[in-house]
């Protein structure tokens, strides 16, 4: 350690003795440092040698003034910028938290000895990373210390995407935080380091997602940070999109219900990689339950409608359209069956008008068709039926962006069901089952909107969520998902996400007990990331980490 420059001694005093969690050591002069730095300090016991890593929490400077009226009075009475009278003693000095030590040596680092900034090989080893050429090695950004010194950051797969832990959560506010963007590098990394996953994404907002096949064409700059990594600056490859079906409008014809520019949705369709989703009651009327599944249900009677629905020969009707499926809705919400005494639901009709009301409105959109068409034009598919077909190395992007909440909701359990069916034998008949990705990750922002903290605990889709980030990482459904406030979401579904990543949020947020973990450093900085930065949690390191990462190297909207 002699060749490199010490910045510091270590420094422990009566009031504040070190421990075995942290030590406080005194800066040199003219020595820069900031929260998160590594440092390094020569811990000896017994005769035995090893090395102590810390992280900088906090940063203090002192003098030997005993208040600020003594600074006042030795300013020449509060004279700006006038000479001190009499010379103060003062000093800086750093606490930081001890994150590894190279020989299992945890006992407190003793007063005097030197501190030492960590290079780039000390920082490997103190947060466990690992060689950027292991297979399970999945980039996750860039750390860059005050002294000069990048590291690229490596995610450890068994705990990113199973079997050891699983799901990734990222929030913080719209814009500012770069969340979607961390979470392309992310999956970017993904599919050219492993060979054994498929990727299903779903657009929430306007047309952000819908043209990463298309090359970004970034600068050279931008273009040298993806090599740090050893990756591809490469749009997406296997990539296939699919829209909400609507009637053909405006005069291009187009039949998909998206924001994505109609020269673009035309090459998409034209190669072949685009489609349009519906939805027929023949297929999909026990999907009604996904729609409604953000609706508050305290006595159990919307459950006992789709049971009912689903059970009786009433609905068993291959040929039933959407229109007599509202028709035979209406029958009990206006009691005709009721007073024939042929409802058989034993529901009362309060109840049937209730979900008449509130499943009208959505059944009128041009995604629920009475039959698919064979028009080559329309492109219609059933959603369910394309996910069950995925296959290793694909990327799906599904665009719900200009579907209402509840169309949202239902397109969203319609994936994360059939993915949970598809992994657990419920098309069987349809492929091998060796043909299935390994693991399958499902990409979703706002996810407040389908797992809110205070989600009514009959809901489908929290259920499917909750199945699969507790069981998920053994079964190869990965769950990455994003939102504004991490505060907002169900207990359970972040608390079972290995991996948190917080981007910039605001003082409110970070008072929530969410956050209270975090040293208080560092919630403080949550509050005034620049764009770009984030910080990353993963079980792997033994601390929180402050990172970057690349520009996106798909092409985005604004281009």
């Amino acid at each position: 350690m002699s060749k490199i420059k010490a910045i510091g001694t270590v420094s422990a005093t009566e009031k504040n003795p070190n421990t075995c969690d942290e030590f406080t050591f005194w800066l040199g002069n003219n020595v820069k440092i900031s929260p998160f730095d590594i440092v390094k300090v020569e811990n000896t016991v017994a005769g035995e040698s090893s090395i102590t890593y810390g992280m900088i929490e906090e940063i203090y400077h002192i003098t030997d003034s005993p208040g600020h009226i003594s600074n006042f009075v030795s300013s020449d009475f509060g004279v700006v910028g006038a000479e001190s009278f009499t010379k103060k003693l003062s000093l800086t000095y750093a606490i930081a938290s001890v994150i590894d030590n190279n020989n299992e040596n945890y006992m407190p680092v003793p007063d005097g000895a030197i501190v030492y900034p960590a290079d780039s090989e000390d920082i490997k080893n103190a947060l466990g990373l690992l060689k950027e050429d292991d297979k399970r090695a999945i980039p996750g950004g860039l750390l860059k210390t005050s002294n000069g010194v990048s590291v690229p950051i490596m995610y450890n797969s068994d705990f990113l995407l199973g079997p050891e832990g699983a799901h990734l959560n990222i929030s913080g506010i719209s814009g500012l935080a770069t969340k979607t963007s961390y979470v392309m590098f992310m999956l970017k990394a993904i599919q050219e380091r492993t060979g054994d996953t498929a990727i299903i994404i779903l657009n929430v907002k306007g047309d952000d997602l819908l043209r990463i096949d298309r090359d970004g064409n970034l600068s050279t700059n931008r273009r040298k940070q993806w090599e740090l990594f050893n990756l591809e600056c490469k749009p997406f490859k296997n990539v296939r999109y699919f829209y909400p079906y609507m009637r053909a409008r405006g005069p291009d014809n187009v039949c998909s219900n998206t924001s994505l520019a109609s020269s673009i949705l035309q090459e998409q369709f034209e190669s072949e990689i685009a489609k349009n989703y519906i939805y027929t009651c023949s297929e999909d009327k026990s999907k009604i339950e996904l729609l409604l599944s953000n609706i508050d249900d305290p006595n159990w009677t919307l459950e006992a409608i789709f049971n009912f629905i689903e059970t009786s020969t009433e609905f068993d009707d291959d040929d039933m359209n959407w229109d007599a499926f509202k028709s035979k809705v209406k029958e009990y919400a206006n009691g005709k069956k009721a007073k024939s005494g042929e409802d058989k639901s034993q529901i009362l009709v309060q109840s049937w008008k209730r979900f008449s009301r509130l499943i009208a409105t959505s059944i009128q959109n041009d995604i629920f068709q009475n039959s698919q068409s064979g028009d080559s034009h329309k492109a219609q598919v059933h959603l369910s039926k394309e996910i069950s077909k995925i296959n290793t190395g694909d990327v799906l992007v599904v665009d719900i962006a200009k579907l209402n909440e509840q169309l949202q909701c239902m397109v969203f359990g319609d994936v994360i069901k059939t993915v949970y069916d598809l992994k657990h034998g419920e098309y069987v008949d349809e492929r091998n089952a060796a043909s299935i990705p390994k693991k399958i990750i499902i990409f979703v922002d706002e996810l407040n909107k389908y797992a809110p903290k205070e989600s009514p605990k009959n809901s489908p889709i929290l259920n499917y969520l909750l199945e699969i980030t507790e069981r998920g990482r053994s079964e190869g459904i990965i769950l990455f998902s994003a939102e504004q406030f991490r505060s907002a979401v169900h207990d359970r579904i972040k608390g079972n996400c290995s991996t948190n990543i917080y981007g910039r949020t605001n003082a409110i947020e970070v008072s929530k007990p969410d956050y209270k973990y975090i040293p208080k450093v560092y919630s403080n900085m949550i509050t005034r990331l620049d764009k770009g930065d984030l910080i990353i949690q993963h079980p792997v390191f033994k601390t929180l980490l402050k990172v970057s990462f690349p520009y996106p190297s798909y092409e985005l909207p604004n281009k």
